[in-house]
């Protein structure tokens, strides 16, 4: 009876937590939106409803198609690298709670979760999905940071835009070292137990962390480190279709992610330059990931306003900004919050059966 209270508590506590993140993203995305309109957009705003075109929404289908099926069929193949298989049923709604959960938690940490959970439900271990959905995580990011230097330093729009070109190349640098160290992670995570080591110590002398705590955190580095480089080994041991595979379906995955701009712009008549188009998205995406909003919130819909303006109409401006992330996130989250919903009412009553 006490466990059974305990557990309703913290389902009360989850979703109360949930719903306050909900309201902070609603809140910072219309405050995004006001910023672009009030800053970049002239105060303007016009609905054309050539985006409604029949060759328009065909393409705009096909794209989503595209973009949803590669979001899963990433992680489908990662896991199969490492050994194991899930339902393509399943992989589908996971996609979406993905989506969901990820951009209602700030710096997307609840997406990583509900994966890792959704996953241990259908037959995954605990250590097996956590080092999928993060092997997943990270070839995004190798492409996404491999990029932004390169688009950084070249695209012209980019050039004129006083902050970027500041600290362009000290940017570009940043981004480099992170690689550098995402690389160590993935081919020598041992290497950094020693200076992990040095830094709990650091921290316990500093009387920050009990001795109790400290000694958690000596013992829970070594073992996450070792748990990672383990599976990351198996991952690269693993099916070289599969691997293969989840790599291209990254690919896939992120080009159509960057290429839905273009295709409004496109839709309402521009002379498209897709590649600076893609640029622009690219860096964006990149300065999305450190944002501490739930989803980037604000954020990216500012940063969107600002890299754009010069290539969109100012009536149209607000008009694309609202559309790009409608057809990337908003659907994909709508979706997963139905999902997420019918899967644990179905769980609920298949538990009251047993």
């Amino acid at each position: 009876m006490t466990a059974s209270v305990e557990e309703e508590k913290q389902y009360k506590a989850s979703w109360k937590r949930l719903a306050l993140f909900s309201v902070l993203f609603v809140l910072l995305t219309v405050a995004g939106f006001y910023a672009i309109y009030d800053h970049f957009s002239g105060r303007s705003l016009t609905f054309d409803f050539r985006l409604f075109a029949p060759e328009v929404l065909s393409v705009t289908v096909l794209l989503l198609l595209i973009y949803f099926s590669a979001d899963g069929l990433r992680l489908y193949y990662t896991l199969r690298a490492l050994g194991y298989r899930i339902p393509k049923k399943a992989m589908a709604k996971l996609v979406f709670i993905n989506i969901f959960f990820s951009n209602i938690t700030p710096m997307a940490t609840g997406g990583g979760f509900a994966q890792v959970w959704f996953l241990h439900e259908h037959g995954v271990p605990i250590g097996k999905a956590t080092a999928a959905t993060t092997i997943r995580t990270v070839l995004a990011i190798f492409f996404i940071f491999s990029l932004t230097p390169v688009f950084l330093l070249t695209l012209e729009p980019l050039q004129d835009k006083a902050i970027i070109s500041d600290i362009g190349t000290a940017l570009a640098v940043f981004i480099v070292l992170y690689l550098l160290f995402f690389a160590v992670v993935l081919l020598r995570a041992h290497w950094l137990i020693g200076p992990l080591s040095f830094l709990c110590k650091g921290i316990h002398k500093l009387q920050l962390i009990s001795p109790e705590r400290h000694l958690r955190w000596q013992y829970k580095t070594r073992r996450e480190m070792l748990r990672f480089s383990h599976s990351f080994s198996e991952y690269c041991r693993g099916s070289k279709v599969a691997i293969l595979l989840s790599v291209l379906f990254t690919f896939i995955f992120l080009l159509s992610l960057f290429s839905f701009p273009a295709l409004l712009m496109w839709g309402l008549g521009y002379d498209v330059n897709y590649l600076i188009s893609l640029g622009l998205l690219v860096v964006t995406t990149f300065i999305m990931y450190f944002a501490p909003t739930p989803g980037a919130s604000g954020i990216s819909e500012g940063v969107f306003g600002s890299f754009f303006s010069d290539i969109l109409a100012k009536n149209h401006l607000l008009l694309v900004t609202f559309s790009w992330r409608f057809l990337t996130i908003y659907l994909g989250m709508l979706l997963g919050l139905f999902i997420l919903q019918r899967y644990l009412v179905n769980s609920a009553k298949t538990q009251g059966v047993q």
